[in-house]
């Protein structure tokens, strides 16, 4: 895989959490606040709708764990080291696009394009300390870099549970992109590290 890509590049922003409901995933393109949420998007320097969608499964797991300021209660993440399946769905968008929709879950204003040949590199770059500043590079399809962002470690905060409304939005993402009935998604759901966290368990 090549280790240089232009902001204007093609890239798959793999994702495994809220955004994988098209309806959230757009507030961080054209900005916006999704139903449920508390916090406004400022949306990217190219609101150019995605090019392509496709449905992902990751190895590893997803877990909820921290503190939303957008949503309260827990938020998920992606650990690739546990066994597992992570359901995901990958968005086909320009370098930049991806940039933008990760400083905006960085907490950062949108306005800088992130050197990105350390992860096509390494498969890995950590921007900050904070949560969703570790960048992961998980595959390559049609030619372009599978990308998505998560937290440095597994053990870095407590295990908490998502609350209703992202839980919503979860379940919208993974109707949108498996077609999987009520009864799958509430299965899938349920056994996440998190789902059922009673408060002050580790995510480890």
């Amino acid at each position: 895989m090549t280790a240089t890509i232009e902001p204007s590049d093609l890239v798959w922003y793999v994702s495994y959490g809220s955004n994988m409901a098209a309806a959230r995933l757009a507030c961080y393109l054209e900005g916006g606040c999704p139903p449920g949420a508390s916090r406004r998007q400022p949306g990217a320097r190219d609101a150019t709708p995605v090019r392509g969608d496709t449905a992902v499964e990751l190895p590893g797991t997803v877990y909820f764990a921290g503190e939303s300021p957008t949503w309260g209660g827990g938020v998920a993440f992606y650990d690739p080291a546990t066994p597992g399946r992570a359901a995901a769905r990958g968005y086909l968008v320009t370098a930049q696009q991806f940039a933008d929709i990760a400083s905006q879950e960085m907490h950062r204003h949108p306005d800088a394009d992130h050197d990105l040949s350390e992860v096509l590199e390494t498969g890995r770059l950590v921007v900050g300390p904070g949560r969703y500043e570790t960048m992961l590079c998980v595959g390559e399809r049609e030619g372009a870099p599978m990308l998505t962002f998560t937290a440095p470690s597994r053990q870095d905060h407590l295990l908490a549970p998502p609350s209703p409304a992202y839980l919503v939005m979860l379940s919208q993402g993974l109707r949108e992109t498996f077609g999987w009935a009520e009864t799958e998604i509430a299965d899938y759901l349920r056994h996440l590290p998190g789902a059922e966290a009673t408060g002050g368990q580790r995510a480890e």
